[in-house]
């Protein structure tokens, strides 16, 4: 029997699951679309802007759990963030993959259909003025989105130009 990749296979569940679901009658388009991916964000309970960053998430389709923590440091430690790349929250998913800072959610997708090999994860450091969870309708702030790599290495994932869709 041939033996899939994870992400491989979890594609292949997720199709199947879909063909075999009955087509939706017109009622049934007005309910929000089911939560894709479970994200867990630790963060500061005083930070507005996690909780709006989280709110981008969750309009993206994402299910989110918070856990407020006056220690992010130790999260951003054990997930092996280097300090140049941390922002004010992190989210973990699955325990495997860290995406640090204001990642926008479409990036996490592409990121997710596709993990780079050894990759850890995705990182926006610092509070750009552009990036979800910080732009605010005016005055947008180019940004960069860096991939997280082993022994604190990292590289340049996508320069972001213009602001992110809810």
């Amino acid at each position: 029997m041939q033996k899939f990749p994870e992400p491989t296979y979890r594609l292949l569940v997720l199709l199947f699951t879909c063909w075999l679901l009955p087509t939706p009658s017109h009622a049934d388009q007005t309910e929000p679309a089911a939560p894709a991916s479970s994200i867990v964000v630790h963060k500061s309970p005083f930070c507005l802007c996690c909780k709006d960053w989280i709110k981008h998430l969750e309009q993206n389709a994402f299910a989110v759990t918070s856990e407020n923590t006056l220690d992010t440091a130790k999260i951003k430690r054990a997930m092996d963030v280097p300090a140049s790349l941390q922002g004010c929250h992190t989210g973990v998913m699955d325990g495997k993959y860290v995406f640090e800072g204001h990642v926008p959610a479409r990036l996490i997708r592409k990121f997710l259909a596709n993990p780079p090999k050894n990759a850890i994860g995705l990182a926006v450091p610092g509070m750009p003025q552009g990036s979800p969870g910080m732009y605010r309708g005016r005055d947008f702030e180019p940004f960069n989105v860096f991939l997280i790599l082993p022994g604190g290495d990292y590289k340049l994932y996508e320069a972001v130009t213009e602001p992110e869709e809810s």
